[in-house]
């Protein structure tokens, strides 16, 4: 271990031995024990990732890479992982990776912030699709039935009691293949997107395909992420789903990204995949051309009539092993535990937390699947000690939405406190 003091600043940095053997578990994620810059005599600490997963922007040296193959220097989150690295870092001993993860969590993060968004099924079933999960397909006979997209009023009324109740997030899902070829529905929810911008809330939407020129009229109404899940690894991904292939979901996340739209994409654990399998879904979003803005890890729940109704439960390790590497990959991603966190009791899902989980849905349900009510998730956030993010907040979001929200004279929310080294050992 290695420190030094200058000016004030005091330095924890472990020193790794990059040319290590690979089977050294601490020589890919050893360094992920944090390293806190702390200015003594400031009340803002300035904090500096010590894994090579991350560098300070404002660090003067950047820090070289080593993959095993070939070194590369960077600034920013570390992307261009390889798949073995980051099985290393999964299969690690359990409370080891989750005590990592959580440091890596505090250097990005504030640990005592949650985002709480809402998720409200705006078109529901009648799906073209073959997702074998999914209760909304056409194909399969489920209690799901279809319907028509919801009017406008009755949407904006459900985003305006979910900011009552606490969430910042509003998102709108619609069981479509793609919006394309559907202009009134499409311009309904441009309206709606605009309305509930309007309210200073975020907005998010998963709409199936999108066009360039269909994101960027997103962009233009106020869409703050578009939610389009990869679900799976490459590998595994033509046996969930056949009528939309994974290059499909890829070309549907660079036309976001293009836009300016954050992208939200994550996966289903559960669909009968391996370990590998959720390493691979993990080394795939780290190798977007930008780190995605939140990443969902939801656990199936079975939907009898699905070919999946009979799938086991995700067990609870396997999720936190899930979270845990996103974390330490994807430094500054906001993990969202989503779908199946009502089958979780609150120690299981308070290891979530602490595993690098950082949002939430909130609310009356989720698509198809069973939510957990806002007053239950404040009583558990308050026995915790947790509290919602404020809109905007985070780093990611509020860089691409800066002109806009400068544009309208609203305040940009400014990033929490950053802890200090004693306060981030005493919430470990």
């Amino acid at each position: 271990m290695a420190s030094r003091v200058t000016r004030g600043w005091f330095l924890i940095r472990p020193v790794v031995n990059t040319t290590a053997h690979k089977g050294n578990i601490n020589a890919t994620i050893g360094a992920a024990v944090t390293a806190l810059c702390i200015k003594r005599t400031g009340t803002i600490a300035r904090r500096e990732h010590a894994t090579y997963a991350y560098e300070d922007q404002q660090q003067q040296h950047p820090t070289e890479l080593d993959s095993g193959t070939e070194k590369r220097t960077t600034q920013g989150p570390r992307r261009y992982w390889s798949k073995a690295e980051i099985k290393a870092i999964y299969d690690s001993p359990l409370l080891q990776l989750v005590f990592r993860a959580a440091q890596a969590h505090r250097v990005t993060h504030d640990p005592s912030k949650v985002q709480l968004c809402t998720l409200m099924n705006i078109k529901t079933g009648g799906c073209s699709e073959d997702c074998s999960y999914c209760s909304q397909s056409a194909r399969y006979e489920t209690s799901t039935k279809a319907s028509r997209l919801l009017s406008v009023e009755p949407v904006l009324e459900a985003a305006r009691r979910a900011k009552e109740n606490g969430s910042t997030r509003f998102c709108m899902g619609a069981a479509w293949r793609t919006a394309t070829g559907r202009p009134r529905s499409f311009n309904n929810i441009l309206t709606m997107v605009s309305e509930i911008r309007a309210m200073g809330m975020e907005v998010c939407t998963t709409l199936g395909m999108l066009t360039p020129e269909e994101a960027k009229q997103l962009k233009e109404a106020g869409l703050t992420a578009y939610n389009h899940n990869l679900d799976t690894s490459r590998e595994y991904y033509p046996e969930v789903i056949t009528t939309r292939s994974y290059d499909d979901r890829l070309n549907t996340i660079e036309a976001v990204r293009s836009a300016g739209i954050s992208v939200c994409s994550g996966g289903i654990l559960g669909l009968g995949e391996t370990d590998n399998d959720r390493v691979g879904l993990i080394w795939e979003v780290s190798n977007f051309e930008e780190h995605p803005e939140s990443f969902p890890v939801n656990a199936l729940v079975p939907i009898p009539g699905t070919p999946m109704e009979n799938n086991p439960p995700v067990p609870v390790h396997t999720l936190l092993r899930t979270i845990a590497t996103a974390r330490i990959v994807l430094p500054e991603t906001i993990i969202r535990l989503s779908a199946g966190r009502q089958t979780l009791n609150e120690t299981e899902q308070a290891m979530c937390f602490m595993a690098g989980a950082n949002a939430i849905f909130t609310g009356d349900a989720m698509l198809t699947t069973p939510c957990s009510p806002w007053d239950e998730d404040k009583a558990m956030m308050e026995r915790w000690g947790l509290s919602g993010m404020r809109s905007f907040e985070q780093p990611g979001v509020k860089a691409k939405e800066r002109a806009r929200l400068a544009e309208k004279d609203t305040t940009i929310a400014t990033p929490p406190h950053s802890p200090s080294l004693s306060e981030a050992q005493a919430s470990l």
